[in-house]
């Protein structure tokens, strides 16, 4: 009996996904973003392109109730400082909500928002963090007196660092 030699049978390698074409994002881009994400260490990220807004956020990072984060145009939430000093004492600490660099202006040309002894109102910009080229606009929580500006211009932020200290419901004189 003459046979064929029977060659050992070949395991077909699994092909590479390919994107749907119907797919939002592309899956290779989506990983790409992922990975940036756990290398920066941040606990919320979110990218917008074209139309397509992509947010990651780490596991515990919102509140109790898993909400939505506020958005970093919002700014961040004020926090008293401690009275360890009692020169800083009922100031309130604006904090950066976000990763990225500090500008005091729009442009390299342009005027600082605000400088060191300006009063501001609630929601008024005070500076710009700029996260991976996406200028945000941080707002005043309060009504006050900018005591003082904790950072300089074009200097890298961290999530929670403060950036001014500002004394709340001062007013100008006159």
């Amino acid at each position: 009996m003459k046979g064929r030699p029977t060659k050992p049978a070949k395991k077909a390698a699994k092909p590479e996904p390919k994107p749907r074409p119907d797919a939002l994002v592309d899956p290779k881009t989506l990983q790409d973003l992922i990975t940036v994400f756990q290398a920066a260490g941040v606990s919320d990220l979110e990218v917008e392109r074209n139309g397509l807004r992509i947010r990651l956020r780490r596991e515990g990072a919102g509140g109790a109730h898993g909400a939505v984060p506020v958005s970093p145009a919002q700014g961040a939430a004020p926090s008293e400082m401690p009275p360890a000093d009692p020169s800083l004492e009922g100031l309130i600490t604006m904090r950066s909500p976000i990763v990225g660099t500090f500008y005091r202006s729009a442009s390299p040309y342009s005027e600082s928002y605000v400088e060191e002894g300006a009063y501001v109102k609630k929601g008024q910009v005070l500076c710009i963090v700029e996260a991976m080229k996406l200028m945000n606009e941080i707002e005043s929580e309060v009504d006050g007196r900018v005591v003082k500006i904790l950072l300089e211009n074009a200097k890298p932020v961290e999530y929670g660092e403060p950036i001014f200290l500002i004394e709340p419901g001062a007013q100008p004189e006159g």
